[in-house]
């Protein structure tokens, strides 16, 4: 396991991850997960698309289990910066991004209209990210707060070469209900590796132990200079496709 992602490696069940940074070369990384634990939420993946990546179905009959409009989306579109999400709230960031000179301020506008998911009891958190040219970065989150109000909190980071920050949907636990995630954006290391084997590394520090479920689904990644943000350093995994 590459110990630059303890920090993921640690977590049994993260639902969705958002991991954004620099790699040594000073290269922009966005990097999506997708986790599941349900047949509908496993019967996905990540396909590339013109302006971005897109989550498509892997099995529509188990996707039908449910609910459609909460597991088909764009994770990520690129633009005037990068937006990144659980969710269909990445458009709205991708938007906002036309307007907004700074990616805290992209994501309060991209989530006025946004709360957490509906799915009781979980209430999965909506995760967000955005990269300017600029060279403003941030990330935030939607939940459930103790009063059933939405609780929002966004987080701008300075990065070095080699740093990442990571957020997810859950804090880790396998158990039910799933606790959100929780405190600041996680410190991960990132090498000068390229998008294929990063992705690579990411998958591999999700594997699960000996007899405990494979809950992984897909990864992303995405590693792009700003005089170049046509996404040809792109990588995408999809376990569907690697076990057969």
């Amino acid at each position: 396991m590459d110990k630059n992602l303890e920090a993921l490696a640690g977590m049994t069940y993260p639902g969705r991850v958002i991991i954004i940074g620099r790699e040594q070369e000073n290269k922009t990384a966005v990097i999506y997960v997708i986790t599941g634990r349900s047949p509908s939420s496993q019967a996905r993946m990540m396909e590339r698309e013109e302006k971005g990546i897109r989550v498509v179905p892997s099995d529509e009959e188990n996707l039908k289990k449910g609910n459609r409009n909460l597991l088909i989306y764009p994770p990520v579109l690129f633009g005037k910066g990068i937006a990144v999400s659980n969710g269909k709230q990445t458009v709205d960031v991708h938007e906002a991004m036309k307007t907004k000179k700074t990616a805290v301020d992209v994501l309060v506008e991209a989530h006025k209209k946004w709360d957490y998911e509906p799915d009781e009891p979980n209430f999965t958190p909506r995760i967000s990210g955005c990269v300017l040219p600029s060279g403003s970065y941030a990330v935030g989150i939607i939940k459930k707060g103790v009063s059933q109000a939405a609780e929002k909190f966004y987080f701008d980071f300075p990065l070095q070469a080699g740093e990442g920050k990571l957020i997810a949907t859950y804090q880790g636990e396998n158990r039910d209900p799933l606790p959100s995630f929780s405190g600041e954006p996680l410190l991960v290391r990132l090498q000068t590796n390229g998008a294929k084997e990063t992705a690579e590394s990411v998958y591999s520090a999700l594997e699960p132990k000996r007899g405990e479920n494979d809950f992984r689904v897909a990864v992303a990644v995405a590693i792009l200079p700003w005089n170049d943000i046509t996404g040809d350093n792109i990588c995408i995994i999809n376990r569907q496709k690697k076990r057969g």
